[in-house]
C-alpha cells in the first residue's frame, strides 16, 4: 500500500460473511480512487488493542459489526445517534481524535425513501418487531422523522419496556398477542428480528389486518424475499427489503472516510444480489 493510499476496514468476530468489503471496493473502484477496504477478524480481548491504533494500522475508520457495536462506544467518542442507539457501526478519525456513529439510522430511512417515497406521511403508527439493537437504530430513525408512536412488540415485556426507557412515550411496548389490533392501525410494519433468516424459523404473521395503505420493511437480506415480504407484495402492500438497507447504512462511513458521497445504484445492488444467491 502506498503512502497516497486511503483504507479503511470492517471489524467484526467472525467476519469472512461480511458483504461491507464488496460494496466498499466497488465504489472504490467506480471513483477511480486510491483506496482500499479490508476484512480485519478481531476477537473480543484484542477490540480495545486494535481500535486505539486503528491510524497507525494506516486506517481512516472502520465499520464495526458483531459482537463489537457496543463496546466500541467506551473506545472513542460517540455521536448523539450511537449514545441514543446504545452502539456504533462506523468510526472516523477528525483533527486526530476518534469518532463514532450508528449508520444503521439513516440506512432504514434512506432504504424506505428509495424504496417508497413519501412513507412517512403514510405512516401514521409504527410497528416495529423485536427489541434489540437493529429495532434501537429503526426506533431512532423514526422519531427523527417524526413518526409519534411506535408499537413495539416483543415475546420478553421488559426488552419493550427497556426501548420506552429510552426513547421516551413515543414507544409502546405491545405484548405479542395484541399484534392484530395495533397492525390494524399500523402504516409501518417492520422486522427487526431474525425470524425469516436463512437458517432460522420463519416469522408467522397473518398481514391482514394491515389497511391497504400500509408499508412493510424487513431488515433480513438473506433470502432476499422473506416469507413476510411475500406476503406482503402479495397483498399488494408496498415494500422495503433488508438488502436496500445493507447498501444505504454503507454510504456515510464511505463519505466520512474517502471524502466522496457514493450512489446506491442498481449494478451495486445487483452485484451484492449475485454474492448473496444460494
Amino acid at each position: 500500500m502506498s503512502v497516497t493510499t486511503r483504507a479503511a476496514c470492517v471489524i467484526g468476530w467472525p467476519i469472512k460473511h461480511s458483504r461491507s468489503p464488496l460494496i466498499h471496493n466497488h465504489w472504490i473502484e467506480r471513483y477511480g480512487l486510491e483506496a482500499v477496504y479490508r476484512l480485519e477478524a478481531v476477537e473480543p480481548e484484542n477490540l480495545a488493542a486494535f481500535v486505539s491504533h486503528l491510524a497507525e494500522r494506516g486506517y481512516a475508520g472502520a465499520n464495526v459489526t458483531i459482537p463489537h457495536k457496543e463496546k466500541v462506544l467506551a473506545l472513542s467518542e460517540p455521536d448523539d445517534r450511537a449514545q441514543a442507539v446504545g452502539a456504533a457501526n462506523t468510526l472516523w478519525y477528525d483533527r486526530g481524535r476518534l469518532y463514532s456513529t450508528n449508520t444503521d439510522v439513516e440506512g432504514f430511512t434512506a432504504n424506505l425513501d428509495a424504496a417508497v417515497p413519501g412513507w412517512e406521511l403514510r405512516a401514521g403508527e409504527a410497528v416495529v418487531l423485536g427489541a434489540g439493537g437493529s429495532a434501537r437504530a429503526v426506533v431512532y430513525g423514526l422519531i427523527e422523522r417524526d413518526i409519534r408512536k411506535i408499537c413495539v412488540v416483543n415475546r420478553t415485556p421488559e426488552r419493550s419496556e427497556a426501548l420506552r426507557a429510552r426513547f421516551g412515550p413515543a414507544v409502546e411496548p405491545v405484548n405479542w398477542a395484541a399484534l392484530p389490533h395495533v397492525l390494524a392501525r399500523a402504516g409501518l410494519l417492520v422486522n427487526c428480528t431474525s425470524l425469516g433468516m436463512t437458517g432460522q424459523p420463519s416469522l408467522e404473521i397473518d398481514l391482514g389486518p394491515l389497511p391497504t395503505h400500509a408499508v412493510v420493511a424487513d431488515l433480513v437480506y438473506a433470502p432476499l424475499e422473506t416469507g413476510l415480504l411475500a406476503a406482503a407484495r402479495a397483498r399488494g402492500l408496498a415494500t422495503a427489503d433488508g438488502l436496500g438497507m445493507l447498501l444505504h447504512q454503507a454510504v456515510r462511513g464511505f463519505q466520512l472516510w474517502f471524502g466522496l458521497r457514493p450512489e446506491v445504484t442498481a449494478e451495486l445492488r445487483a452485484i451484492v444480489e449475485a454474492d448473496l444467491a444460494p
